[in-house]
C-alpha cells in the first residue's frame, strides 16, 4: 500500500514525498487507519517494521483535523530509553516538518538547561511530550504540569519499560490523564504482563500482530563453534585480519564488555563501551564518536540493540549467543540497513550451542559455518540435538510365587 492511499494529511504527505517514503510498511499498513479511526490500539512489532511513523503520521494528522486545546499538552510519548526518545524525536522534526506543532523531548542526562526547556515546554503547553518514564515523573513532583488536554497516549516498547521496571511510574502518570483519550500501544513481545496492562490503561484496543521477521538476505549470516576459551583469541583474529570500521560487538553482561573493550584496547583496537554504568552524556559521547568513525568497534549489551538507527554497519559480532530468536534479529539488524549489505558473526560455546541450534531452527536454515585456523586448536563438534526421550529404568516384570512354601 502507497502512504497516498491513507488518508494522510497533507502536509505530512508531503513530508514523506520529501523523505522519498512512499510505501507503507505492514505494520503502517494494518496500524495507521485504526489510529485515524480514534481507536485504542496495542500493536506487536520489533524495532525496524517502522512502528515509529506508524504512530506518529496518524498522531500529527489527528491533531490537524481535531478539535484541541492549543494552549495545552495534547500528546505524550513514552520511551524507555533516552537513546529511544530521540530518535523519536529525530523522525517527528522530519515527519512533522510542514505542521504548525511543537514538540519536546523529556528525558535525563542533559544539563541545568535542559532541564527548564523541558519543564517550560510542559507548563506553557508544546503539543507533543517524547519522554522517559523516570524524567517525566521527577518533572511532576517537583512542577505543577496540567496533563487536562492530553488526548493521546502513545507507549513505545511497552514490553522494555515493565522489564525495567516502570509500570508504578508509568500507572502515576495514567492516573493524571483524561479518560477519553486514545491510548496506542507498542511492543516487541506479546507476555502475559503486557495484556494485563493494556487491560488495565486501554479501553477495548484493536490488537495488530504483525511476525518476528527474520533477517533480510542481505546479511550475511555466519557462526563459528568454539570453546569458550577460544572466542577471544578469534574475536581479535576477526577484528586485525581487516581494517573495519564501524563494527558493533554485542555482549551479554555489563562486566563482559567492560573485560571485552579492556582485552581489544590492550591489542590496539579502537574500542569502546556502552552499558548501563556509564552516565548518559558518556554514553551519548561514544555513539557521537562511533557515529563520526572516531570509535572502530563499540563494544555493547543490549541497551544499543533496539532503537539505534546507524545505517552503514558493515559487521555485528554476538560474542555470547542471545537466549531467544527475537533478541538475535534485533542485534544482527543493525547491519544490512538502508538497503546496504551486511555480516553477522555468532561466536558458539560448547554451552550455547543449544540455544543458537533454535534460532537455526527460527531461521529455517542452519547458518554457514565459518573455516577457524589451526592456530585456534581443537574446536568442539557440531551440535547434535537428542532425538531420544528421557524415560525411567526399564524394570523387568516381578514374579510372584503363588504358592505357599511348604
Amino acid at each position: 500500500m502507497y502512504f497516498d492511499e491513507l488518508p494522510l494529511s497533507d502536509d505530512v504527505l508531503d513530508a514523506l514525498w520529501d523523505m522519498h517514503f512512499d510505501r507503507c510498511t505492514p505494520v503502517q499498513e494494518k496500524t495507521i487507519p485504526i489510529i485515524l479511526e480514534g481507536r485504542d490500539v496495542i500493536s506487536c512489532a520489533q524495532t525496524g517494521t517502522g512502528k515509529t511513523a506508524a504512530y506518529i503520521l496518524p498522531l500529527l494528522t489527528r491533531l490537524q483535523y481535531d478539535r484541541h486545546d492549543e494552549n495545552k499538552l495534547n500528546a505524550i510519548i513514552m520511551a524507555p530509553t533516552r537513546e529511544l526518545a530521540q530518535q523519536i524525536d529525530q523522525q517527528m522534526d522530519g515527519f512533522g516538518f510542514y505542521v504548525p506543532f511543537s514538540s519536546v523531548p523529556i528525558y535525563g542526562g542533559n544539563d541545568g538547561g535542559a532541564w527548564a526547556n523541558q519543564v517550560s515546554g510542559l507548563q506553557k503547553g508544546a503539543d507533543i511530550a517524547i519522554a522517559t518514564p523516570g524524567r517525566l515523573i521527577s518533572l511532576i513532583n517537583i512542577y505543577d504540569v496540567d496533563f487536562s488536554g492530553v488526548k493521546y497516549f502513545i507507549l513505545d516498547e511497552a514490553d522494555r519499560m515493565l522489564d525495567m521496571g516502570f509500570y508504578d511510574d508509568i500507572m502515576t502518570i495514567v492516573k493524571r490523564l483524561p479518560e477519553d483519550r486514545q491510548t496506542i500501544m507498542f511492543s516487541a513481545t506479546m507476555p502475559t504482563n503486557i495484556r494485563q496492562f493494556a487491560r488495565a490503561i486501554m479501553h477495548n484496543p484493536a490488537e495488530v500482530q504483525i511476525a518476528v521477521s527474520r533477517p533480510p538476505e542481505t546479511i550475511r549470516q555466519l557462526a563459528a563453534d568454539v570453546y569458550e576459551g577460544q572466542k577471544t583469541p578469534l574475536l581479535i583474529q576477526l577484528l586485525t585480519e581487516k581494517s573495519l570500521k564501524k563494527v558493533i560487538l554485542f555482549a551479554g553482561k555489563k562486566q563482559r564488555v567492560k573485560d571485552l573493550t579492556h582485552a581489544l584496547s590492550l591489542k590496539h583496537i579502537n574500542a569502546r563501551a556502552m552499558h548501563a554504568d556509564l552516565e548518559q552524556k558518556e554514553r551519548d559521547q561514544v555513539m557521537l564518536d562511533f557515529r563520526n568513525g572516531k570509535v572502530d568497534v563499540l563494544v555493547a549489551t543490549d541497551i544499543v540493540a533496539r532503537g539505534i538507527d546507524v545505517d552503514d554497519i558493515p559487521l555485528v559480532i554476538n560474542y555470547d549467543v542471545p537466549r531467544d530468536a527475537e533478541d538475535y534479529v534485533h542485534r544482527i539488524g543493525r547491519t544490512a540497513r538502508a538497503e546496504n549489505s551486511g555480516t553477522a558473526i555468532t561466536l558458539v560455546s560448547k554451552e550455547d550451542q543449544r540455544y543458537f541450534y533454535k534460532i537455526e531452527k527460527f531461521l529455517r536454515k542452519n547458518v554457514e559455518r565459518m573455516t577457524l585456523s589451526p592456530e585456534l586448536g581443537e574446536t568442539p563438534p557440531p551440535y547434535q540435538p537428542s532425538t531420544n526421550r528421557r524415560v525411567g529404568k526399564k524394570r523387568g516384570k516381578r514374579k510372584f510365587n503363588l504358592h505357599k512354601s511348604k
